[in-house]
Parts: C-alpha cells; structure tokens; sequence
C-alpha cells in the first residue's frame, strides 16, 4: 500500500509539471522565477531577449509563457501580438511595472490571457500561472456564453440578449472570471488573486462592492445569473 500511495502521489506531481517559458531580461528577475518554478517541479526555459523568446515559444511547445513587457529586441506586447497572428494559443501571463488601466487594457488587447504588475508576490504567480493554464489553448476570439450573456475576448464586447453592457475594465475582468468557471463556484480568495493581484489594501467586502455592481448591470432581468456561495464565494449559471 506505501508503494501505490508514494506511486499515487508521484503520477500526481507528474501531472501538475507544465513546461515554462520565461522571457525576462532582468537577471534578478530571471533568476528569481527559474527558481521558484524549479523548486514547484515545473521545467522552465528562460530567454532574455524578445525576439529569441517569441522565436523559441513560436518553434517549442509549453504550457505557459511569462512575459515581461520591456524587453530587448522585441517588446512584450509584440511578441504576443505575432504568437496569436502566427496562430500560437499557448497561454501567456505577462508582467509589467505599469499598472494604468490603458496600460492593462492594450496587453490584454495584445493577446495576453492575464497580467501581473510588478512588485508581485510569488503566492500569486503561482496562482495566476495555474489559472491561465488551466484555459489552455483557448483561441483569442471564443465567446464565452452562458445563459444569453455573452463575453467576446477579442472585441472585450459584453452582452444580454439583444442589450450591450457597458462594464468598467474590473468589472469585465471579474465576469470573465466567472464565466470561464460557468456552472462551479469561485472563491473569494480566488477572485481576489485572479481581479486584483498583488493589491495589499483589497477586502472581501471589496469583492462584494463590485460583485454587488456586476449584478446591477448583468442581473436586470430573470433568470438571475450571479449567485452567492455562502461562506464560499459566488458561482455563474442560470438558475
């Protein structure tokens, strides 16, 4: 029984093992994320030039690229835009110093999955990088729909029914949240990791605040959409 149960937990650690690319021209940096994602048993591959980076992410296989924005030879965001024009969907966490939301809005426009603002915590890395894994290869332009809500990635274009609904960039990025987790509950913690990231001064009650606002755009009409877990967290569906 010790043999399976030590064979059991091996297979599991197995499939947890993504294959990463950093592309981070910052040593420190490089170095810091090599080896912490080492040490979580993941095999990374870490580049420190744009051009070399998109070049290798655009011949190899990996389950998640991180991406700095400022780097030489090729910025991020263009490393990312060609990755999805040459049709490569691996998924990408980019990090950046700037935390405007423009800034925000033109990586994810560049075809980012999600994005970290530096200083990070490596708890949230960590989690960030296993919820954009756990997408795969979504291509950029997938609806999400759930009920008659629908969520467009490429055009960042919400709507119910017939109607458009005009969401601040946190709002969408929380109802993107829980449409790609249709049907399962999401936690408060994870909401607060997935929508606000490194944010310190962030509460449950904030998470409440624009949960609460969510619903006075998106629930105007029955069937109700969003639905408090107890003592949970929320969950998307239609009734």
């Amino acid at each position: 029984m010790a043999a399976q149960s030590a064979d059991f937990q091996t297979s599991l650690l197995a499939s947890d093992q993504m294959q990463i690319l950093v592309v981070e021209d910052e040593r420190r940096m490089a170095d810091l994320l090599e080896r912490t994602l080492n040490e979580e048993g993941h095999q990374v591959v870490v580049s420190r030039d744009g051009r070399e980076g998109f070049d290798i992410a655009r011949n190899s296989p990996f389950d998640v690229i991180v991406l700095d924005v400022m780097l030489p030879g090729m910025d991020g965001m263009t490393v990312a835009r060609r990755l999805r024009e040459s049709k490569n969907k691996t998924p990408v966490l980019m990090l950046t110093a700037r935390d405007s939301t423009a800034d925000i809005v033109r990586g994810l426009d560049s075809g980012a999955d999600d994005y970290l603002v530096k200083p990070f915590s490596i708890d949230v890395l960590l989690a960030r990088l296993r919820a954009v894994s756990r997408r795969g290869e979504i291509p950029r332009s997938a609806c999400l729909k759930v009920g008659n809500v629908t969520l467009d990635p490429g055009s960042r274009r919400v709507m119910r029914g017939r109607e458009v609904l005009n969401l601040t960039p946190r709002e969408y990025r929380l109802l993107e949240l829980l449409m790609r987790n249709a049907g399962r509950a999401v936690s408060r913690d994870t909401i607060l990791e997935s929508v606000w990231g490194f944010e310190t001064d962030v509460t449950e009650n904030t998470v409440e605040v624009f949960v609460r606002a969510l619903r006075l755009k998106v629930d105007t009409r029955e069937p109700k959409m969003i639905h408090t877990v107890r003592g949970f967290g929320y969950i998307m569906r239609e009734s």
